[in-house]
């Protein structure tokens, strides 16, 4: 695992969605830049449990749809090299579903019994903080923790960075071997030619799109958020 990374916030804010920014953020993380950043940063880092040096390599990166099937991800490539592949889907677990009012209440229950979930969200503790907590929770009070489950299928995808990545991450291979990767200039001249230009030319406006909206949206989506959860708290 310390070999993977996942993008877990990839896109583009308004104008630049656009015009496909999205596309061309999600080409740059297939580029020896990005390799050679993880390795600088990660490579001789301390596991926090095992308290071993990890020698990490980044070989592939991971990440999933916002919902259902992806139209940023799906079909993705760069003279005709894919950038991310399918490789299955989610079974619809997750917490997004469960306002930040209603999971303080039920931390500040497993609190009041002295459940050690209430504060046990250190790393290395256990995989996802929230869910595990909003499930106990759940349990104790006598509901269903696959309340926890909203059905929302997302889909899941691989950028591999290493030719041999799945034979490095098995162990079936020693050693990560890596191909010449594009850098990441060169990446985004390629991803600006293949969608952005041509996207600018049939879709002009988005030279009409000032700052203020940008704050007029962001306002409008605090509104809309905090009437969704008054109706839930209700």
């Amino acid at each position: 695992m310390v070999n993977l990374m996942d993008a877990y916030a990839l896109g583009a804010v308004p104008p630049y969605n656009m015009l496909l920014g999205g596309k061309l953020v999600a080409s740059l993380i297939r580029s020896q830049d990005v390799v050679d950043t993880f390795q600088a940063k990660y490579h001789d880092s301390v596991g926090v449990i095992s308290g071993q040096t990890k020698h990490a390599k980044l070989v592939a990166v991971t990440t999933t749809s916002a919902l259902g099937r992806s139209s940023l991800y799906n079909r993705l490539k760069i003279e005709r090299q894919p950038i991310f592949s399918p490789i299955g889907s989610t079974s619809g677990w997750g917490h997004f579903h469960i306002s930040d009012e209603l999971f303080d209440d039920l931390r500040e229950h497993l609190r009041s019994v002295g459940h050690p979930y209430a504060d046990s969200h250190g790393y290395g503790q256990g995989p996802n903080y929230r869910l595990r907590l909003i499930r106990k929770a759940l349990g104790l009070l006598g509901l269903d923790p696959d309340m926890a489950k909203h059905g929302l299928v997302r889909e899941v995808f691989f950028c591999s960075l290493a030719s041999n990545a799945l034979q490095f991450l098995r162990g079936d291979h020693k050693r990560a071997r890596y191909d010449r990767l594009p850098t990441v200039a060169q990446m985004g001249e390629a991803a600006k030619a293949r969608w952005v230009i041509p996207r600018a030319e049939r879709m002009p406006e988005f030279r009409a799109w000032r700052s203020e909206q940008f704050l007029r949206e962001l306002d409008g989506t605090d509104v809309h958020l905090k009437r969704k959860r008054s109706e839930q708290v209700g």
